[in-house]
């Protein structure tokens, strides 16, 4: 997300809080409850130059969250708990879902205190190559060569100088957005060669970052924690033909059965926009038997989910938004009338 569009959202939220639209509105866009997304949660500031801070919140913002879901009433419960809560015709007190993508030990070390200080479940979405310790975790690798390059090329003809964090924060966008936009097998060969000219190897970010299956095996034993399926090697699943598609969900899940003796019910869509998920996917979840399947599209969950528990929405917790205002907005749904034009679904 490019600068201006965080100044953008800065500046929606505090107009949200300076409303009191937060509270007023609520009721009307809160819906029955909310499912948040999390990554890292670790304590240390950010860089001058840290595209994927928004990645990251302290643990001082998760306990800080957690008590606000409390203030507002909401109620935490596990992923298990929606497919009944969304049907059920007498809705009760708002819910919240608290999931954390891609398996960082992080979320181990810092994460998992707090959510105990507060009594509340969780769901940790585990990456089969990660846990293997392999894996390409290609934004912190693009993030890492950017950080130590002057000049950013790529083969579309980008050129992008990089020698100092403004420029490099600019470069960085630059080539994310190129990237993006083309074959999942283009952007992974073109960080490769940034990594290359940046001195490293790609591949390695895993075994510094993600839980191995030993750790996994150790949090399997708490009660709290659900343990979802995340794909074998996290690929934006649209980008991809049917039978590969079925094959990352199918066999990410047998994995971490296999591994942990836990049954996986649940699945998260790697990167999880329409551009790398959709109506095929969704049926793909579907049809394997996953109990849900979550998305990055934003929003609340209202009744109609309850037709579409595998297209359902979060909302993602913004390490560049720790603040009462925006997280205030963020639980009462409220940025999310504008953001879908006013449906409460989007699943197309």
């Amino acid at each position: 997300m490019s600068p201006s569009r965080h100044r953008l959202f800065r500046a929606g939220f505090t107009a949200i809080a300076a409303l009191g639209a937060d509270r007023w509105l609520a009721p009307l866009a809160r819906g029955r409850g909310v499912i948040l997304t999390f990554h890292h949660v670790r304590p240390e500031p950010p860089e001058p130059f840290a595209p994927n801070a928004l990645l990251s919140i302290t643990p001082a913002f998760l306990d800080r969250t957690l008590t606000r879901l409390s203030e507002r009433g909401f109620e935490i419960v596990g992923l298990d708990a929606i497919p009944e809560r969304l049907a059920d015709p007498a809705p009760r007190r708002p819910f919240a879902v608290l999931t954390f993508d891609d398996g960082y030990r992080d979320n181990v070390v810092f994460a998992q205190p707090v959510l105990a200080r507060h009594g509340a479940p969780w769901t940790l979405f585990v990456t089969g190559d990660f846990a293997d310790q392999r894996g390409r975790l290609w934004w912190i690798e693009l993030e890492r060569a950017v950080g130590r390059l002057d000049r950013v090329s790529l083969s579309s003809g980008l050129d992008c100088p990089a020698r100092n964090a403004a420029e490099k924060s600019a470069a960085f966008e630059a080539a994310y957005r190129v990237l993006r936009a083309g074959p999942e097998e283009v952007l992974l060969d073109e960080i490769v060669e940034l990594c290359r000219r940046a001195g490293f190897n790609p591949g390695t970010v895993a075994a510094e970052l993600c839980l191995t299956w030993d750790e996994l095996r150790a949090l399997a034993r708490d009660p709290a924690v659900t343990l979802g399926a995340h794909t074998l090697s996290h690929p934006m699943l649209a980008k991809h033909d049917p039978a590969f598609a079925r094959r990352e969900m199918a066999e990410s899940r047998a994995r971490i059965e296999a591994e942990t003796g836990r049954s996986v019910r649940h699945l998260s869509y790697p990167v999880g926009d329409p551009t790398s998920a959709g109506p095929r996917d969704f049926a793909l979840a579907r049809d394997l038997g996953f109990t849900t399947a979550v998305t990055t599209r934003p929003g609340h969950l209202f009744a109609g989910h309850a037709g579409h528990p595998h297209a359902l929405p979060r909302v993602s917790v913004n390490g560049f938004h720790q603040t009462e205002a925006a997280l205030a907005s963020l639980l009462s749904g409220v940025p999310f009338l504008a953001w879908n034009r006013g449906r409460r679904l989007n699943v197309g």
